[in-house]
């Protein structure tokens, strides 16, 4: 069997290198950046949701007054 020469040994290097920044980003299936980003963005997208929600019955109730207010005008 040959010795590795030193830019074999360097390009192994680098590569163990990238796996483990791989292994940190992606995670081994649940875990990792990715993974946490895409639960932020999921949560986010419910909170967004329920001000939407929030929003729309706020208007309605707004609606719902103002047609009071002049009914009760006239």
């Amino acid at each position: 069997m040959r010795m590795m020469n030193e830019f074999e040994a360097q390009v192994l290097s680098d590569l163990s290198v990238r796996k483990t920044q791989m292994v940190n980003l992606v995670g081994d299936g649940n875990s990792g950046r990715l993974g946490e980003l895409e639960r932020r963005m999921d949560h986010h997208g419910q909170n967004w949701q329920r001000a939407k929600g929030f929003l729309a019955a706020m208007s309605v109730l707004f609606a719902v007054v103002e047609v009071a207010v002049n009914a009760w005008r006239k």
